[in-house]
């Protein structure tokens, strides 16, 4: 009988194991064969293979496959693990990684990952029974969601900032005209940030193949992360705010280069401009309506035929005198580029091309083809040195044309079907791969291209920008939201979307302002302008057989307001490039989520709110849809100040705001300080030698870093460039301006300081020295004449009374007692 029983519960367990082998969905198992080696873990566990391992003290890497793991390779991070203090202890049932700011605890039985504070606090852990998982080639990771956790980020993805309920798609795609809701769209970020109970903390899964991330759609139980084939990837960061998060991940795939000073200009397009003397009549109609501008882009139609490294010799003759021409005028000129080359006999770029052996091909060796603009084309393969190297020698075309700038388009790649093959191959930088994993980093490749290539023959900065991408992607380019439409709901979506780039690394966005497809109407055109002053990227541009868009077909009140908007953004030009450097320093967006500052306000999330943002850390932007006539804002935390007339305002509180066509609404967050310059039309125009900083009296002390160069060299890189510290100390009642460092020299000699706020100051002391406090009204804005009535005293209804006081700017340390 004994022997019976053993039988019996011998073939039992066997008939587990076999059901379990035969199960569709491989578990990892038990963790053994553990090796710890400095600050890294690696094991084998029943089914699969892994290693954790410390890249700093707030980021933490996973990797787990169902085979050895293979070569260590990225095209999105660049950063190399950092040499952190680490203490790895383990039992029978634990192994914990401990550093400074993170403990991670692998359980051994089975396999799962728990993530605390240094304190013991639970950040965030795998669902236990569930860990990661692998459906045939699909592996992925579930997460325990934590009560009322949100979810923000994950890129260029539509919907609500909180994603929480919603699961999302990264597969690039050409979407023309696309839905507000549709996903995926064109560009892939699998990052995203979890927040609860005053933590937040981000996963980043590095793995280029389709991609979905569930944050609890169609079940109760958890959040996930899964790729459809490759290894189980991902880093873990861990820090006390948005901010922090932003700049471990941008720490890891990089941060944006300085921009061309041009390119933060207005920039005006169309599909398409053409013949040149349109494109002289575009720049000169914007000189003579003083309408300041520094970009007019050509589409596609400037090409013989749409082929690549062309021009028309019928619309554009000459180009270089083009582009001479827009260069006298203070204009810089950015072409389109696609990825596919004409497969035509005798065409330059097809001959070498196809020489060199650069483009994509299937398993027989012959080139894929597939069908776009030009017709039959053939790809660039950008995942091989050998293809980029190619490229950066076409892209010598253009700097030998006069252009300033590469407008990488198409490239997601799409082709006429959208349906590419998944068996082409590509060279993966030695690692031969089929399009399934290739296809989402191809667009990221290409303009590492046009970038480098750029670097290497344009004599300045160049401007690059893309429709699509990967993690990673400001390293290279800018990016626009594609192929919008003139709709008020889609001019509200690209102003998430383009919140959401910023929380996922990217700082150098922008959205077709006024609507690609359709025709925008008087108000919705004048709205949108408005908005496009306070975004990174402000370009104007709708498609072929459209109304022409440009500021004065809209009629006088519409180009007032537009011009007004615009000269605003043309002042703000020292505020908003010192922002662009603070992105080149810590990765922070210049247009930010108003979850970066304010994550744990639940009121942010509110969908009446959500598409409120922050431009640098002064500006709070509330847009809204052209036909609303009231507005209802929500103010933050702290004192905030209306841009229009200095009406100072408690936050934590909603307020209902009438809205007019002259007005978007706009607040000062207190204790702002914002350097401002006379009205230029163009960078190329040296604004005058005094800086007007404006100061927003508040309760809080707050620093700004004033950054300049000369805009357009790469000179920066050796220290050429003028940074100082400006200070606002308001308990000891003091504004100091840091001392110059840096070997440029500024372009300011002289400060007009404007003080907001400061009712009943005589005088202040500068090092020192009193000077007399002047007092009048003043507004940073100017009034749109027949929108604006007469306000009393002779002044604007937005015009405030402020303190005034000029000095001279020193390179050494100004303290201001007031």
């Amino acid at each position: 009988m004994k022997f019976k029983k053993i039988t019996l519960i011998l073939g039992l367990a066997m008939s587990i194991s076999q059901l379990m082998a035969q199960s569709p969905v491989l578990m990892p198992g038990n963790v053994d064969g553990i090796t710890i080696a400095g600050q890294d873990v690696t094991f084998k566990a029943g089914n699969i293979y892994g290693k954790v391992a410390v890249y700093s003290p707030s980021v933490i890497r996973i990797r787990l496959d169902k085979k050895a793991l293979g070569r260590d390779f990225s095209y999105a991070v660049i950063a190399q693990p950092q040499q952190t203090k680490t203490s790895i202890t383990q039992n029978d049932e634990n192994i914990t990684i401990l550093t400074d700011s993170l403990k991670a605890v692998i359980y051994k039985k089975p396999f799962r990952i728990a993530y605390y504070t240094a304190g013991g606090q639970l950040i965030n852990q795998d669902e236990p029974g569930l860990t990661t998982g692998w459906v045939g080639e699909e592996v992925t990771t579930y997460k325990t969601m934590m009560p009322d956790e949100r979810f923000i980020g994950l890129g260029e993805k539509t919907g609500n900032l909180d994603r929480k309920g919603n699961a999302y798609t990264n597969w690039n795609s050409d979407t023309f005209g696309y839905a507000v809701d549709m996903d995926p769209i064109y560009s892939t970020i699998p990052f995203y940030i979890g927040i609860h109970h005053n933590l937040n903390y981000g996963v980043f899964m590095d793995n280029t193949y389709q991609s979905d991330f569930n944050f609890g759609a169609s079940n109760n139980r958890f959040s996930s992360f899964t790729a459809k084939g490759g290894e189980m990837n991902y880093y873990f960061i861990y820090n006390k705010n948005v901010a922090g998060i932003i700049q471990s991940y941008t720490g890891l795939t990089g941060r944006m280069k300085m921009p061309p000073l041009w390119s933060l200009g207005y920039q005006q397009n169309r599909y398409s401009y053409y013949p040149d003397t349109e494109v002289l009549r575009i720049a000169q109609t914007l000189r003579e309506k003083q309408i300041p501008c520094d970009g007019i882009t050509l589409d596609i139609h400037y090409m013989d035929h749409y082929q690549l490294f062309t021009w028309d010799k019928q619309r554009f003759p000459n180009p270089p005198e083009l582009t001479s021409k827009l260069n006298k005028l203070g204009f810089k000129l950015t072409v389109i580029v696609d990825p596919g080359i004409k497969v035509q006999k005798g065409a330059p770029a097809y001959e070498s091309g196809a020489k060199d052996s650069v483009f994509i091909q299937y398993p027989d060796k012959t080139f894929y083809t597939g069908q776009v603009w030009p017709g039959w084309c053939n790809f660039t393969d950008f995942t091989s040195e050998k293809g980029r190297a190619w490229w950066r020698k076409q892209v010598k075309f253009f700097a030998d044309n006069g252009v300033s700038g590469i407008w990488n388009d198409m490239n997601e790649i799409s082709t006429w079907g959208q349906k590419m093959p998944s068996n082409v191959l590509f060279d993966f930088d030695g690692q031969q791969t089929s399009h399934l994993q290739a296809h989402n980093v191809y667009g990221l490749e290409m303009i590492r291209s046009s970038y480098e290539g750029a670097r290497e023959h344009f004599k300045e900065r160049p401007f690059i920008l893309t429709r699509s991408g990967y993690a990673g992607l400001q390293r290279y380019s800018a990016i626009w939201t594609g192929d919008n439409r003139a709709e008020d709901n889609h001019m509200l979506l690209g102003v998430r979307l383009m919140n959401s780039l910023g929380l996922s690394g990217v700082s150098f966005t922008g959205m077709d302002v006024g609507g690609f497809t359709g025709g925008a109407s008087t108000a919705l055109f004048t709205r949108w302008m408005q908005i496009g002053a306070f975004i990174p990227y402000y370009r104007n541009h709708t498609q072929l057989n459209t109304k022409s868009s440009e500021p004065w077909t809209y009629g006088e009140d519409a180009l007032e307001i537009s011009r007004n908007f615009i000269n605003f953004r043309y002042k703000l030009l020292p505020y908003m490039y010192s922002n662009f450097y603070e992105s080149t320093q810590t990765g922070m967006p210049v247009m930010r989520s108003l979850a970066i500052g304010n994550t744990f306000d639940g009121k942010i999330y509110d969908p009446a709110f959500q598409n409120q943002f922050m431009f640098g850390n002064a500006f709070l932007i509330a847009p809204f849809e052209s036909t609303k006539e009231y507005g209802k804002i929500y103010l933050p935390q702290g004192e905030w100040y209306n841009l229009y007339n200095d009406e100072q305002l408690h936050g934590m509180q909603e307020v209902i705001k009438p809205l007019d066509m002259g007005h978007l609404p706009v607040f000062v967050k207190e204790s702002s300080i914002i350097p401002m310059q006379s009205l230029v039309q163009t960078t190329a125009e040296a604004p005058t030698d005094t800086l007007s900083l404006h100061i927003f009296n508040g309760k809080t002390a707050n620093e700004f870093v004033l950054y300049e160069d000369d805009g357009k060299s790469y000179n920066y890189e050796k220290s050429d460039f003028n940074k100082r510290t400006i200070s606002f100390d308001p308990t000891h009642h003091k504004i100091t301006i840091g001392e110059a460092a840096g070997n440029f020299v500024s372009k300011f000699k002289a400060v007009k300081l404007v003080l907001h706020g400061f009712a009943g100051l005589g005088q202040m002391k500068v090092n020192s020295k009193a000077i007399k406090i002047s007092q009048g009204y003043y507004t940073m804005i100017e009034p749109v004449n027949n929108i604006d009535p007469q306000g009393a005293n002779g002044g604007r209804r937005d015009a405030a009374q402020v303190q005034e006081l000029s000095f001279g700017l020193s390179n050494q340390k100004q303290v201001l007692d007031y």
